[in-house]
């Protein structure tokens, strides 16, 4: 048995934690500026996933 089945070789150029960095702030600037849009489209992915609202007591 070969355990290097199905290894992932690096995309050359690919900086994954530069990207998630630009996507968080980008993120970040949107809903820290607005945060009624942030409660507008969790309550559209709520809806749409038929997620429920959790209270804590």
């Amino acid at each position: 048995m070969s355990k290097d089945k199905n290894t992932i070789q690096p995309i050359a150029g690919l900086d994954a934690v530069k990207m998630m960095r630009e996507i968080r702030e980008k993120l970040s600037e949107k809903y820290w500026k607005h945060p009624d849009i942030l409660k507008k489209e969790m309550e559209e992915i709520r809806k749409k996933y038929h997620f429920k609202l959790m209270v804590t007591q």
